[in-house]
């Protein structure tokens, strides 16, 4: 009998050919998972064979070399973790493209480790070990080693899973722990721990605060009037000086201490004159941007987009010149002990050990980044420029005002605490602002003919309806759409949360077992 369908019969060529396809679509995914992987491990073996040329015919010459081969995977680490707090705003309100973002940020952090990088660290992390305590050489080796492994793990762990994490606790946590195994309880700081576990609410917490007042202002001078252009001319050139204010200050004070040291009223004076100039310069500009646009909030945005460019490129250059220390402190500290035979309480960082640190952070930032980019920037609640501005101010002032106070802080905690502050005001502003209800009574007429138009826009499809009651921020047709598109996402809420509270205990559990391996090993 004759087939009758013969064109519904693959030949044998067809089969074949579409098992090669497959399989090459296989290969291309598997090959990009790995590229990232297989770069951070040529990474390695070039800071291996860097560190030989340095460290070779120096005593423990091969303790220095598995030091930096260490410190540069702790660099490796922060750059794919702490990085994303600096410019996962930006990112999430299309202020800047992921590829530009990480661009912007593997410079910046660069040079600001190279150019404004602390020349001397402490080599027991911020007075929490008591330095006489570890005294042996070879102990204190063993513990920095420890230290510096576990903490990097941690990292590692914490990155993958998606949870910003402070570094800088990382460290401590790993410091407290290695210290414990090494000479007991009584070596560790205990008032100084305590302030660091303060720190776990105080920064959150007061980033969020900052954040949220700053987006109320926003709204209620700006976004809520009628003629809305007209507020943005007056307001936004002081919003823009505000944020130049208090950057000058925070550089001066955390950014620039290697070139140039400030007092509190030098620090004052940079940032009120910098805010003066930048009003000046910002007033005409913004008039000018500003003309021709429509009476909406898409148009606002556009006025902000400049101020958050630069904004993260700040954050970036001020985090390289104070966080490449949790990488490479320890590193230095190895180098100094291992090369002089003395447990010394400050130690210089070599200028090759600087260049480790610098370029693990960027080359991290750039493999594995745009995970915690992503999660900071998008994920945990909707950003658009205006609640991606307030996050970075808020980033900045918390750290001048902690530093001033004397309080130890993570710019980690401060800006995730800030996104989840807008975040949470929103939600908060959405369902109790009487100046809200009122704007949207006007502009529809009553609150019941502004019900009906949501219902209506909710029940019809495209984007285009979507986008335009997200700008007025409708209420969304249900609870599950308004979690996921536009609150904060408790999953993530308490995933970051989680990983917050546990990071130093885990850190230095991760040391005690290290540190006593090492012994076992030497």
């Amino acid at each position: 009998m004759a087939d009758t369908h013969p064109h519904l019969k693959k030949t044998t060529l067809d089969k074949d050919l579409g098992k090669l396809v497959e399989l090459e679509a296989a290969t291309v995914s598997i090959s990009r998972r790995l590229a990232g992987p297989g770069i951070a491990l040529l990474f390695l073996a070039l800071t291996m064979a860097f560190a030989s040329f340095y460290a070779a015919g120096a005593p423990g010459a091969l303790t220095v070399i598995a030091a930096a081969v260490i410190g540069a995977y702790m660099a490796l680490n922060i750059g794919a973790n702490d990085v994303a707090n600096n410019v996962g705003p930006a990112v999430g309100s299309r202020a800047m493209t992921l590829g530009g973002a990480l661009a912007v940020a593997a410079i910046c952090e660069s040079a600001g480790a190279l150019i404004a990088g602390g020349d001397v660290v402490g080599t027991i992390s911020k007075g929490i070990i008591d330095p006489v305590a570890v005294n042996e050489p070879s102990v204190f080796v063993a513990a920095m080693m420890a230290a510096l492994i576990s903490s990097a793990l941690w990292v590692n762990l914490a990155t993958w899973i998606g949870a910003p994490v402070s570094t800088t606790h990382s460290v401590v946590g790993g410091v407290m722990g290695a210290g414990i195994a090494a000479a007991g309880f009584a070596a560790v700081n205990w008032p100084t721990m305590g302030a660091i576990a303060a720190s776990w609410v105080i920064s959150p917490v007061l980033g969020g605060v900052i954040a949220a007042l700053f987006l109320a202002f926003i709204k209620s001078s700006i976004i809520y009037q009628e003629d809305k252009i007209t507020a943005a001319r007056r307001w936004v050139p002081v919003l823009i000086a505000v944020m130049a204010g208090c950057f000058a200050a925070y550089l001066a004070m955390k950014g620039l201490k290697k070139i140039v040291s400030l007092g509190p009223v030098s620090i004052l004076l940079l940032g009120l004159g910098a805010g003066i100039v930048s009003w000046l310069a910002a007033k005409p500009l913004i008039h000018r941007q500003s003309q021709g646009m429509e009476n909406r909030n898409q148009s606002l945005r556009k006025l902000f987009h400049l101020p958050l460019i630069c904004s993260a490129a700040l954050l970036s250059f001020a985090h390289g010149a104070n966080d490449v220390a949790n990488a490479v402190g320890p590193l230095a500290a190895i180098v100094h002990t291992a090369e002089l035979g003395e447990v010394a309480t400050k130690v210089s960082i070599p200028f090759w050990v600087m260049v480790i640190g610098a370029i693990g952070i960027s080359v991290g930032l750039l493999l594995f980044g745009p995970k915690l980019v992503r999660v900071v920037g998008e994920q945990i609640t909707k950003l658009n420029p205006m609640r991606a501005y307030c996050v970075a101010l808020a980033a900045a002032i918390t750290v001048i005002i902690a530093s001033w106070l004397g309080l130890p802080v993570s710019s980690t905690h401060i800006a995730v605490g800030a996104v989840f502050g807008v975040g949470f005001f929103r939600e908060w502003y959405t369902a109790k602002s009487k100046r809200r209800r009122a704007y949207l009574e006007r502009k529809y007429g009553s609150w019941q003919e502004f019900l009906a138009a949501s219902k209506q826009a909710a029940e019809e499809s495209g984007d285009a309806v979507a986008a335009a009651f997200e700008e007025e921020e409708l209420p969304r047709p249900t609870t599950e759409e308004i979690q996921r598109r536009r609150l904060v996402r408790r999953a993530h809420f308490t995933t970051i949360v989680a990983a917050w509270v546990i990071t130093v205990p885990c850190a230095a559990a991760l040391a005690v077992m290290l540190f006593w391996l090492i012994r076992l090993a030497a």
